[in-house]
């Protein structure tokens, strides 16, 4: 069964850093072809932050956190983190890690996949707060 772990939020000022990370267990002979964050506030629908694909390395970014937000992958593929710079209080929000299913999803749709229906696996989120 896979389960993806997040660790790393917090609360910071603005204009300040968090690093969150991403662990994928339980792939069976498989790694995702893809891991992405979200994240969603109270009252607002879930939206993509940022997507790498393994394989590529090809990146996916939300206008709202160009040139701030990097999305990274380990070699082996399962870990993914997102380094946060520059924060802002409108980017306070709970933060969720999200991946593929290469069983189950045959085919992909490249530079598409960041949005909730591409996900198959999600973690349980962490909480980042920005304060002003």
């Amino acid at each position: 069964q896979v389960q993806l772990t997040e660790s790393g939020g917090g609360s910071v000022e603005a204009g300040g850093s968090l690093t969150l990370s991403c662990v994928a267990s339980g792939y069976s002979r498989v790694t995702p072809r893809y891991m992405a964050w979200f994240r969603q506030s109270p009252g607002e629908e879930r939206e993509g932050v940022a997507l790498i694909y393994s394989y590529s390395g090809a990146r996916l970014y939300a206008d709202p956190v160009k040139g701030r937000f990097t999305i990274s992958q380990d070699s082996q593929k399962t870990t993914s983190k997102l380094t946060m710079n520059n924060l802002k209080p409108e980017d306070t929000a709970m933060y969720y890690c999200a991946a593929d299913d290469p069983w189950s999803r045959p085919t992909i749709d490249v530079g598409n996949d960041l949005t909730p229906a591409n996900m198959d696996y999600w973690g349980k989120g962490v909480a980042v707060t920005i304060s002003s």
